[in-house]
């Protein structure tokens, strides 16, 4: 009875009850437990009548955190640090996106500016793993398990954004439009954009078209609080070229678009351009003007005679407005239909980008520049293997286009080659911002550790090309902190509860952009009871307190290290305290109350994990676990607080969760 009402209610069949009237019945139900009885309330609310609905598959990673929560915990010996004391943090997550997303909803909740991710395109060529098996297209689930799997991410991602924040989303043929309907459910559809991208010049791969271009979408949390975008950053501020009348103009749009169909519209778009050097010069194909003069044209004959952007009227009117640039890859020929040495390109002057009421700064809604092609030869010549990079650049202008300030947290938890991060490191030397990088990716095929983390190694640190032997000085103002994520168990035992203060330590630091670890108060504090933390300049202070027997003693320091003036301007001390019951201490911090700032924990991270881990079908947890057994609770003598005394953990304590055997 169970699956066929169940069935019923997905499928329409009870169509003239309403949801109260159903309601009513499935109550009246007998032979139901109370828990069917709740799935099948869940399944009636959940009824869309306009939407994407699919066929949930759990993931095995999200059926393991019905048990165990995620924490992020550093890898110290991949850290690349700078002596800069302004360098910004940037932080490297190795580990399943769900994973770190989870972790992250509590370090940088309604933190993050900009989110620009590349997901699997769902294509059925061993571009998408579910559960360590790749989907094709032959999978009954094909597209409910990629579904499934961009859901539950992108409603997390969406927590993570400022109000003002926005996401974009690379994406291919097969899953733009199931895409498109799911971004419009999570974001109520705050569409800012649905961006046709130009990423590749052609291929052999289509059955019907040639394969040329992808998609970009662009959502936000509230268009209300988005500010119009602009191409001011990465193009506005590059006009590095002067013309015979002393205007300053950039390099813009190829003419040559090799998307174009010769064969709809294109009849006089197939002519002749006179290059500096007198050679004429026109797109590739095989059909040539009759006549070798500039602007000689002739229709195409086949989609093979490829076209300008341009008529050739438009060029004799425009021949000022074009400039020429030398290329050994140019896709151009000549008249006698060799390769030439010569791209053609679009003059934009910087004078002309506002006229009027018409905004031309406004980023163009098709992409032309930023061919996958180039991020293939820059990766190539920096000795790092990894097909279907995106360019940097593109990454780079998005993230101007947003005209946020310059010291922005960027987000990518699809983060493959760590191209997000390159891009914002490349825009922070060009402008000296403080922009700071996200990236969380698996380490399937050791992607992490063997092209992610050499590739940020090397753009800091510098490198030598491969092709010419280049020196590219390294971009050394920069600090990278790399992470791996482990799991404590959800049952809230006492031990586990303190393994989970314990474990979250390093992202109490990411929270709080506070990394160097420091004595307090002058005194080498005994790590097991309590640590210190400031950020990189000395502004930001954080006391994480594991044994709140300790805290009169701590106080007492706290007393004297607020007799300085100058630990007083730095503002207030943040300190966490373990407490299994929620409770801060407050009245024991009395005495110092004005100059610290207090949290229970692990209670915080609890309290955000619980809105983004699954819920457990049959909860079996202790309500009360303030209360310790004998064997755990013990008085923190002041001779235990400092490193020179011994001080011993019970073995439940410091339970190592690394899978694997590791150490």
């Amino acid at each position: 009875m169970y699956l066929l009402i169940g069935v019923s209610i997905q499928n329409n069949v009870a169509i003239f009850m309403n949801k109260y009237e159903l309601a009513k019945k499935i109550n009246e139900l007998e032979g139901l437990t109370n828990d069917e009885k709740s799935e099948l309330f869940q399944l009636l609310r959940s009824k869309k009548k306009y939407g994407l609905v699919w066929e949930d598959k759990p993931e095995d990673i999200e059926q393991r955190m019905l048990d165990d929560q995620p924490v992020l915990v550093e890898v110290p010996e991949r850290a690349i640090l700078s002596d800069d004391a302004e360098a910004p943090n940037h932080i490297l997550i190795e580990g399943d996106n769900l994973e770190a997303l989870t972790a992250l909803s509590y370090t940088h909740a309604g933190k993050i500016d900009v989110i620009y991710i590349d997901p699997p395109y769902n294509t059925g060529n061993k571009d998408f793993k579910y559960n360590d098996a790749y989907v094709d297209k032959e999978d009954a689930y094909y597209n409910s398990k990629w579904l499934s799997f961009m859901n539950k991410r992108l409603k997390i991602a969406k927590s993570l954004l400022k109000e003002d924040g926005v996401i974009f989303i690379s994406i291919g043929d097969d899953e733009v439009s199931q895409l498109k309907i799911l971004c419009d459910e999570i974001f109520s559809r705050q569409c800012l954009g649905f961006l046709p991208r130009i990423a590749k010049s052609g291929s052999k791969q289509g059955t019907y078209f040639r394969p040329t271009k992808d998609y970009i979408l662009v959502y936000c949390k509230n268009t209300e609080m988005v500010k119009g975008f602009h191409t001011k950053e990465f193009q506005v501020k590059e006009y590095p070229l002067v013309d015979e009348n002393g205007r300053n103009f950039r390099k813009a749009h190829s003419l040559f678009q090799a998307s174009l169909d010769p064969l709809r519209g294109c009849k006089n778009q197939r002519y002749y351009i006179e290059a500096p050097d007198g050679t004429l010069i026109l797109p590739p194909g095989h059909t040539m003007p009759l006549e070798n003069e500039d602007a000689a044209h002739i229709a195409p004959a086949t989609r093979a005679d490829k076209v300008w952007r341009w008529s050739y009227q438009s060029y004799l009117a425009k021949k000022d407005r074009i400039m020429f640039s030398e290329s050994k890859k140019s896709p151009l020929i000549d008249s006698y239909g060799n390769h030439t040495d010569w791209n053609v390109y679009e003059k934009k002057y910087e004078d002309e980008e506002t006229d009027g009421d018409i905004d031309y700064n406004l980023p163009d809604d098709v992409i032309y520049d930023y061919l996958n092609s180039s991020a293939t030869t820059y990766l190539n010549n920096m000795g790092i293997d990894f097909p279907f990079s995106k360019p940097w650049e593109l990454i780079a202008y998005l993230i101007a286009i947003t005209e946020k300030p310059s010291d922005i947290t960027v987000l990518d938890f699809f983060a493959g080659s760590a191209t997000t991060l390159d891009a914002i490191m490349k825009m922070n030397d060009g402008d000296g911002g403080h922009r700071k990088g996200i990236l969380a990716t698996n380490n399937e095929n050791n992607i992490c550790e063997e092209v992610a983390h050499p590739r940020i190694y090397k753009v800091i640190n510098g490198y030598t090309t491969i092709k010419g032997h280049t020196q590219v000085p390294g971009l050394t103002r920069n600090n990278l902190r790399y992470y791996k994520t482990k799991f404590v168990p959800r049952d809230k035992s006492p031990k586990n509860l303190r393994n989970l203060m314990a474990l979250s330590t390093d992202m109490l630091c990411i929270h709080n952009d506070t990394y160097i670890e420091k004595p307090f108060a002058g005194k080498n504090i005994n790590n097991k009871i309590a640590r210190y933390f400031e950020s990189n300049d000395g502004t930001k202070r954080m006391l994480v307190i594991y044994r709140a027997e300790a805290i009169q003693a701590l106080v007492e320091l706290m007393k004297e290290e607020f007799k300085n003036a100058e630990s007083k301007e730095n503002g207030k001390l943040m300190v966490y305290v373990f407490s299994p019951n929620g409770y801060a201490y407050d009245d024991e911090f009395e005495d110092v109350a004005d100059c610290v700032s207090l949290c229970a924990m692990p209670d915080a991270v609890l309290n955000a994990y619980r809105r983004v881990l699954p819920k457990k079908r049959q909860a079996q947890l202790l309500d009360d676990v303030a209360e310790e057994t004998d064997s755990e609770a013990r008085t923190v003598e002041e001779s235990d607080l400092f490193q020179n005394q011994t001080y011993t953990m019970a073995a439940s304590e410091i339970k190592d969760n690394r899978e694997g055997g590791d150490e």
